[in-house]
């Protein structure tokens, strides 16, 4: 399910885990915080987690990756528990009919 919601009002905390994960894989935390603020889609994973995620050209030369921002969002602070990309968009980039990630 497609959340219509806004988050660029929403105030977010990155977890040292998510930290460490978004250093190791050498993702910009202002790519991060792009994101949060205007994701290309939410979708829930489970009641209080969501993933956001957007489409994103990375490299020279430049490809397309996602990357999924995975947040709690039963808390507040929102948190960030993990962040990833991955080549493999159509796997999990979903057009609004589809199933939930």
């Amino acid at each position: 399910m497609e959340l219509n919601q806004s988050w660029k009002d929403r105030t977010f905390r990155i977890t040292d885990h998510a930290a460490f994960e978004i250093k190791r894989r050498g993702l910009d935390v202002d790519i991060i915080n792009r994101i949060l603020s205007a994701p290309g889609q939410v979708r829930e994973v489970r009641p209080g987690r969501n993933v956001f995620q957007s489409i994103i050209s990375l490299g020279d030369p430049p490809r397309d990756y996602l990357i999924r921002i995975f947040v709690d969002t039963d808390r507040d602070p929102l948190e960030v528990v993990t962040v990833y990309k991955t080549s493999k968009i159509s796997k999990y980039w979903r057009a609004d009919n589809e199933s939930n990630v």
